[in-house]
């Protein structure tokens, strides 16, 4: 069955005509602080209270299908906090206010896109690609800044019954966009980028011994309908491989995530059928990371300047099977969009693994602090939880950056009964001749063979 578009010719044209208008004032207020004259509630809802499975019946409307689900089993407790808001950097802000962007005519073409989140307008359910222009909010949201790096990066993959953890994993990530950046020099783009790329994500695996030092590089093209150019260094072969298409879907490197999950959606707009579904005030994990009175004080994080522990303390994890983020939620308006793999010609690409993915969108920052996900037959698979912490209450590098930092992740596997967990120190701001500044020519192939060495 044919995904295409709904409308050609003129209705096409027509509808993409409508975007091209500059934002007003008011969609810039509307869009980026939501809730500086209110915030979201709900009857019986206040900030503080512990959702659980004697009380979650009564906020079914407020919790995503599946949580409420995992809730009710007494999986996990759900702490709350108040409503608070995450302001994006300023000049991300007004790289957005001066946009004059508009869709393209096909899916994955946009026009005008120089910097800052494209589509300001509420979304409306009547727009037939307003879910396309969420994808292109997040493609070009402000998720770890212009650059950032998370060092160290620890992954546990876990039984859900019992919480065994049967692998552990050590990264490095680094991030960089290369174009669109308003922060940090230079702006607004990294030259020479002789490919015109858009982003570029690094990862190295620093243990255990047997994946030691396997890399991958992710470099992503400002045409969203070209392929990525990304490559796998694995650690026993030595040398750089073309990261083959099937291989972004499958588990990665034995834990409940692939590739394509990174983020919420590490994969192209043109990749996907984009349906809004729409606006609703949810619980989603938002906290304040120094407030945290649970951290984990078992787990040490290195400052990768000296190799040396220092005082930060990832979040902990706990709840069944050790599978959830024990931070706090707030009551936040997201945007709930349901995405289909599709071929380059429109079809549904029934080669993939996923049938559907709901995300569930947060309508300030646009991050994806919830994602489910679900098989080719229409049944559970998996549920993603990817905790955001406010940068002023995170590291001290982090102060004043406007970017929402992850901060503690689980992919929770309901088919498999297991889970992979990720804690993380991760920084979004560099001073001038900070060390853990990325370079620019770490997102290389030539870093890649050097560092295999």
């Amino acid at each position: 069955m044919k995904l295409k578009t709904l409308f050609t010719g003129a209705m096409a044209v027509a509808i993409a005509s409508a975007a091209q208008a500059a934002p007003s004032a008011q969609d810039v207020e509307n869009s980026f602080y939501p809730y500086k004259n209110s915030v979201p509630s709900f009857p019986g809802y206040s900030a503080g209270m512990t959702i659980n499975s004697a009380n979650v019946d009564q906020f079914k409307d407020i919790i995503d299908p599946v949580l409420f689900d995992h809730i009710k089993q007494g999986w996990f407790e759900m702490s709350t906090t108040a409503t608070t808001s995450f302001d994006l950097h300023p000049n991300y802000v007004q790289a957005s206010a001066e946009g004059d962007v508009s869709l393209g005519e096909r899916l994955g073409d946009i026009n005008n896109w120089k910097a800052g989140r494209p589509f300001l307008a509420e979304p409306s359910t009547d727009d037939p690609r307003a879910g396309e222009k969420l994808a292109w909010n997040y493609k070009y949201g402000y998720n770890w800044g212009d650059a950032a790096v998370i060092k160290p990066f620890y992954w546990k993959v876990r039984k859900l019954d019992t919480g065994e953890v049967t692998r552990s994993l050590t990264f490095n990530f680094s991030f960089m966009n290369f174009k669109g950046r308003v922060n940090q020099a230079p702006t607004p783009e990294i030259l020479p980028n002789k490919k015109d790329y858009f982003r570029k994500i690094y990862v190295q695996v620093i243990d255990p011994f047997d994946v030691k030092n396997t890399q991958l590089l992710i470099q992503r093209n400002i045409d969203d309908r070209a392929a990525d150019d990304s490559f796998l260094n694995l650690s026993f072969q030595r040398r750089n491989r073309r990261l083959a298409t099937g291989q972004i879907t499958d588990a990665f490197l034995g834990t409940n995530l692939m590739i394509e999950d990174f983020e919420g959606y590490n994969g192209r707009v043109s990749d996907m059928q984009w349906k809004f579904l729409g606006a609703q005030d949810m619980l989603v994990p938002f906290f304040n990371h120094n407030d945290l009175t649970n951290l984990d004080q078992e787990t040490h994080t290195v400052d990768p300047n000296t190799g040396q522990e220092d005082d930060f303390r990832v979040t902990a994890m706990g709840g069944q099977g050790g599978c959830y983020p024990q931070v706090q939620w707030q009551l936040r308006k997201v945007y709930a969009v349901e995405t289909n793999p599709i071929t380059t010609e429109g079809d549904l690409n029934t080669a993939h693994p996923v049938g559907k993915r709901v995300h569930y969108i947060d309508a300030q920052t646009f991050t994806i602090p919830r994602t489910n996900i679900y098989d080719r037959a229409g049944n559970l698979w998996k549920t993603f939880i990817i905790s955001q912490a406010h940068p002023d209450h995170h590291l001290p590098a982090n102060k004043g950056s406007g970017v929402s930092i992850d901060d503690g992740v689980t992919m929770i596997d309901v088919q498999a009964q297991q889970c992979t967990t990720a804690q993380f120190k991760g920084q979004a701001q560099f001073a001038e001749g900070d060390r853990n500044m990325p370079d620019p020519r770490e997102f290389t192939t030539q870093n890649m063979r050097q560092q295999a060495k």
